[in-house]
């Protein structure tokens, strides 16, 4: 008696997609993370230790040396020192996120052009694994398993990096320990990340399902098809919007919408790509005098779901999806 779940199913097809793409979901990030800790981190020790800190500091007209100076530090430290944790953060976030991007397009785009390629759709074919259950299993490492190791592996590195910045200021003779870990924002910056994953998900369904459509008919060259056919249907609209307003000044209705559907085409997985749709990042990202202040950052994201472009770019992802589904089912495999 066969009683395999479909939740089981999704599982080990999940653990497939992982193991036979780990080396780009994985190690790259990886591998990228460990030289951002090390360049970062030796840059930080080394200006510590070559600059060194002042023996003294005067503050309200009293010099404090670093003992006394870490137990006298002002409450207003501790914000400042929260922020900071928070832009490590996200600066340690940063060039993940490119690795992130390059990642997931190239996934999607070969997801399933490479199975018809080297004919391994015929032994996934002979397993008893439905196409929407293969398609799905992909959509989801794509736009779920990849951007939360990528996260993962984002906050450990920058758990590193402060965990050396502090140890660089303790061998100074300025601990900054406590005054770290009791700073709310120190463990507030992670939840951040993790809570804008949703918001990515939604946003990078349309890239993902043209790419995967893309993938499932393309006989060959999917990288020129997948970009080109966009980039060439939007120069062609705006040669066309420019040669009709220079002839009779009148526009296509359709060419100012067209760069923004090229670009949720195309760019969706870019993570931040939703601000371009809602006034920018300075909404979100508020510099003060203390530092940078990223708590709007979650609040300004979900607000991007609220307007109507997010949505219609889900139900076209969705159903290119399904295009891609029913193409791959019945793709020749030659």
């Amino acid at each position: 008696m066969n009683t395999t779940t479909s939740a089981d199913t999704m599982k080990w097809l999940l653990r497939r997609e992982f193991w036979e793409h780990k080396g780009s979901m994985f190690w790259a990030p990886l591998i990228v993370g460990t030289l951002l800790v090390v360049l970062i981190g030796g840059g930080i020790s080394y200006g510590i230790m070559t600059h060194h800190l002042p023996a003294h500091v005067t503050i309200n007209g009293q010099p404090l040396d670093h003992a006394r100076l870490a137990a006298l530090l002002p409450d207003e430290t501790a914000n400042v020192v929260a922020r900071m944790a928070t832009g490590m953060y996200m600066g340690g976030m940063a060039p993940l996120l490119v690795v992130l991007t390059a990642v997931v397009f190239f996934y999607c785009l070969g997801a399933l052009y490479d199975e018809r390629r080297d004919r391994s759709i015929l032994f996934w074919k002979s397993l008893p694994v439905s196409d929407s259950m293969t398609v799905l299993s992909k959509t989801i490492t794509a736009v779920v398993v990849a951007p939360a190791i990528t996260i993962a592996l984002a906050i450990v590195a920058a758990l590193i990096l402060l965990l050396l910045t502090c140890i660089e200021l303790s061998a100074q003779g300025l601990n900054l320990f406590a005054t770290m870990l009791a700073s709310p924002n120190l463990y507030l910056a992670p939840l951040r990340l993790v809570a804008l994953l949703p918001v990515y998900v939604v946003w990078a369904l349309p890239t993902v399902g043209w790419l995967m459509l893309v993938s499932s008919w393309a006989k060959s060259k999917p990288f020129l098809w997948a970009v080109g056919v966009p980039v060439v249907a939007l120069v062609t609209i705006k040669w066309i919007n420019a040669a009709l307003e220079n002839f009779s000044g009148q526009t296509l209705l359709l060419a100012h919408y067209t760069s923004d559907v090229v670009a949720r085409i195309l760019g969706g997985i870019v993570p931040g790509i939703w601000f371009q749709f809602q006034g920018g990042l300075s909404a979100a990202i508020q510099p003060t005098r203390n530092g940078i202040d990223m708590s709007g950052l979650v609040p300004q994201s979900y607000m991007s779901l609220a307007g109507l472009d997010a949505w219609i770019g889900v139900v076209l992802g969705v159903a290119m999806l399904y295009a891609a589904i029913r193409v791959r089912r019945w793709r020749d495999e030659g």
